[in-house]
């Protein structure tokens, strides 16, 4: 008869159970999110609890503690830290503020969890914190993480605010978002068994080892969470049929997440074409040469610099204005100003450009051709909009086909039409690039022609 008493488990163990059901919990009551919730791995360190986009870190006399004083806490901090992780709360670079962007990304994931309605399996919310949402909410018309960032930074909140805020919103611990924590910290990794192996990183170095540091492996990170938000896009309409409106938090969170992130300058550089500038082609220069003659025969160089090379710069280009009724002229004059901006840098203009404004909306209401980037800055400093109707894009397209076709361009290398989208698109495809520009902060999504290029910016990025 064996009378060896049963092993006890270890506090890590029991954390890890704790942990697990907690996971159950949430897949059994949100089987659209099941591949969110089962893409983390467990790890024990000493600390509190925190996540990066491959591992939860939890110390197990914290999770133990949370449990004993409420078990429904545990599986409100798990979804807590799954949403950090869909919504892309962590930064690919430092934000200017770390303090405020860990708030607004806590305070986001605690909204869309408080939306839910999952009182019968994670801890609910305080009166406290509900009052505190509400006010946010009169403040910010949607709360996503950048938005709250942005309105954090702006407005400049006291001290004593931020501190209630975050002793209201925070549950995990947001170090391990960041390249250099500043302190040493032990990570205790399970092997096999009870056997373990701790590992200490130093002030200054990665505070807990998050994985791959190479370029391509943290990009595929982030690019499986990036197709778990779209996937769970995908499925959400059967849950908000569920759930009704209280999935718009999650909603929109996951458009944000879902969002393309474009670089504006980098796309108009697009459209630039080849050409030849009479200037010193640095590539095809040989100084040695040419001091060497200089210094021999006085002011007789060897050999004379090339006075020409090939650049990609903006020649032809054509940019519509939708001045119809739904276009606030506000947007207009902010996306006409961040456009020249580019254009006015020194390696975006050849000497001699040939660019057209077009304002329009039902009919084309002003044409202006443009020739020299002082032509430019003197329409655009003196630009009234005209118009104000409703949208129609096909003038703008048989105007421009008209002008292309009499040789009024050399090199028509695209069209770029700044408008709300709600018109009129031409059935058949120009013969030059398109792109429709939307300035759009509630993540709408827009039809546009499958030959089209469409980019959605929002106002803050223009």
């Amino acid at each position: 008869m064996d009378t060896r008493k049963p092993t006890e488990k270890s506090t890590g163990a029991i954390a890890r159970e704790i942990l697990e059901l907690a996971r159950n919990t949430l897949l059994l009551h949100l089987r659209f999110m099941d591949v969110a919730i089962c893409s983390l791995k467990l790890q024990e360190y000493h600390g509190t609890i925190a996540v990066d986009e491959e591992t939860i870190s939890f110390d197990p006399d914290f999770v133990i503690a949370k449990y004993r004083e409420d078990k429904s806490m545990l599986p409100r901090i798990y979804l807590h830290m799954v949403f950090h992780c869909v919504f892309h709360h962590l930064p690919e670079e430092t934000p200017l503020d770390t303090r405020l962007w860990n708030l607004a990304c806590d305070i986001t994931v605690e909204n869309v969890i408080n939306g839910m309605n999952l009182g019968s399996i994670c801890h609910e919310l305080g009166t406290n914190e509900k009052r505190q949402l509400e006010k946010l909410k009169t403040k910010v018309s949607m709360i996503t993480a950048e938005k709250l960032y942005r309105y954090f930074a702006e407005e400049k909140l006291p001290e004593k605010e931020i501190g209630e805020l975050e002793e209201s919103f925070s549950a995990d611990d947001h170090r391990k978002w960041y390249k250099y924590g500043g302190a040493r910290t032990v990570i205790t990794t399970y092997s096999a068994g009870d056997a373990y192996i701790e590992e200490e990183s130093d002030e200054g170095e990665l505070a807990f080892g998050s994985g791959e540091s190479e370029e391509g492996g943290v990009q595929k990170k982030k690019d499986k969470w990036r197709d778990i938000a779209e996937m769970m896009l995908m499925d959400l309409e059967s849950f908000a049929k569920r759930q009704g409106d209280t999935a718009g938090d999650m909603l929109q969170n996951l458009k944000e997440s879902t969002r393309e992130k474009y670089d504006y300058a980098t796309f108009l550089k697009k459209f630039s074409v080849m050409g030849e500038e009479m200037t010193v082609s640095d590539e095809d220069f040989d100084y040695i040469f040419y001091t060497y003659g200089l210094k021999l025969y006085q002011n007789m160089p060897l050999i004379e610099p090339l006075e020409y090379k090939e650049s990609r710069r903006i020649r032809d280009f054509v940019i519509a204005i939708d001045t119809s009724g739904s276009v606030s002229g506000e947007l207009v004059q902010k996306f006409i100003d961040k456009t020249y901006n580019i254009l006015q840098q020194e390696d975006s203009f050849f000497h001699k450009v040939n660019l057209h404004i077009i304002q329009c909306d039902t009919e084309i209401h002003e044409h202006v051709k443009l020739t020299s980037k002082f032509e430019v800055d003197r329409y655009l400093k003196e630009m009234v909009l005209k118009g104000f109707g409703g949208t129609d894009f096909r003038p703008v397209f048989e105007y421009v086909n008209e002008m292309n076709n009499a040789g009024e361009f050399t090199d028509f290398k695209g069209l770029i039409y700044f408008t709300d989208g709600y018109g009129t698109y031409p059935s058949q495809p120009p013969d030059y690039q398109t792109a429709f520009v939307f300035i759009d902060d509630e993540y709408n999504n827009y039809n546009v022609p499958s030959w089209a290029i469409k980019i959605i910016l929002q106002s803050h990025e223009i």
